[in-house]
């Protein structure tokens, strides 16, 4: 049987290495790089689906630990799943709940069967062990499924982060079992490792047989500095399968995602762009505005003069400054539309690079002109 699921590598930039694919999904065709919006619990934040679809998305993120919190698995198997519960008929990915244990569970209980933890809902003890993480994921009915592994801190030391990454093996090797022959759902497998070279090149080493259509780097952009980060991905990059995407989880600022392109990453998410958005903040090619600032108050010109998103083209910056400081809702509606847009556009834009052989001189004339506060160039 011929499975559903293909990635084909489309051009290799000379300059780079960073390439141009397509991910197909029995949902949809995803063009990689590519910007995964994310829709935590079953939607967007502030977004419908028909306006994710306008803004050019292929595939959306759903979380396994929420959904399992609420509305949960009696609801999830008797509506069909996510797809259509929310009435997304495009590519669906899910969290397996791994990294939402490490983050929101100040009481969690890591043990080789599973992790127990509070509910952040009404604190009462739930458990999740990788088979149970792929029941869940099962029915949400995702088209990618990730494996349930275990982050660990930024500070974490080398003992425990390698007893961390040896867990997360066999906890994969148990998701693989129990998925392996699911032609629906594909299974990505997850590089663990924290900050150590030795650990995330082991981790990489190990985890590629499990990959059949793709590969995810976690456990990065958790509070380490950027330099870190790209430290990490330079030392995994002769690892990685060739033939299949390369997913970074958790990163979603448009410098992080050329730096990412750049080496050799091929898929990003984030909660970024709505949640700095609903704050008042733009993500521009040129650096972040924080929109609510006082110095645009009379500003009529468009959040980021050039750009042809919904929000630019209909409203000013002193309009939605208004709305932002008011707390009207359509403020953060606006900046969330600009803020995806301008991921979409900036995947658009480096494909296009990778495309012509130049991603290298791309990524010169984009931090040319990027500020982490736009602010600061007067823009």
């Amino acid at each position: 049987m011929e499975s559903k699921f293909k990635y084909e590598i489309l051009h290799v930039c000379k300059q780079s290495g960073a390439r141009v694919g397509r991910l197909t999904t029995p949902h949809s065709v995803i063009e990689t790089p590519v910007f995964m919006p994310v829709g935590t619990a079953a939607t967007v934040k502030a977004l419908s689906p028909e306006e994710l679809k306008e803004l050019g998305a292929e595939i959306i993120l759903a979380n396994t630990y929420h959904l399992f919190l609420r509305p949960g698995m009696e609801v999830l198997k008797a509506v069909g799943g996510v797809h259509s519960f929310m009435n997304w008929d495009r590519s669906l990915l899910t969290d397996s709940g791994g990294f939402q244990v490490f983050s929101l569970s100040k009481t969690r209980k890591i043990t080789e069967e599973g992790v127990e933890f509070a509910s952040i809902i009404d604190g009462s003890r739930q458990f999740i062990s990788p088979e149970k993480s792929i029941e869940i994921q099962n029915a949400i009915g995702s088209d990618i499924m990730m494996a349930f592994d275990e982050c660990t801190p930024p500070d974490t030391t080398h003992e425990y982060a390698e007893r961390a990454m040896e867990r997360t093996l066999r906890w994969l090797d148990r998701c693989y079992q129990v998925s392996k022959d699911n032609p629906d759902q594909m299974l990505f497998p997850i590089i663990q490792g924290n900050m150590y070279k030795d650990l995330r090149i082991e981790s990489a080493k190990r985890t590629a047989p499990y990959a059949r259509c793709g590969i995810a780097i976690g456990g990065l952009s958790v509070g380490e500095p950027k330099p870190v980060m790209y430290e990490m991905l330079d030392a995994l990059r002769p690892y990685y399968p060739e033939n299949m995407p390369r997913y970074l989880m958790g990163v979603g600022s448009l410098d992080c995602l050329v730096e990412g392109v750049c080496r050799g990453i091929d898929m990003f998410d984030c909660v970024l762009p709505t949640r700095v958005a609903r704050n008042g903040t733009a993500m521009t090619l040129r650096g972040n505005l924080t929109i609510r600032n006082a110095r645009y108050k009379t500003d009529l010109r468009p959040v980021e003069e050039g750009c042809d998103c919904y929000c630019c083209k209909n409203y000013s910056r002193a309009y939605i400054r208004h709305l932002i400081n008011t707390e009207e809702i359509f403020g953060g509606r606006l900046l969330s539309i600009h803020n995806i847009h301008a991921l979409m556009r900036l995947t658009r834009l480096m494909r296009e690079a990778i495309m012509q052989d130049r991603l290298l001189d791309f990524r010169e004339e984009f931090f040319q002109n990027w500020k982490d506060k736009a602010e600061e160039d007067g823009n």
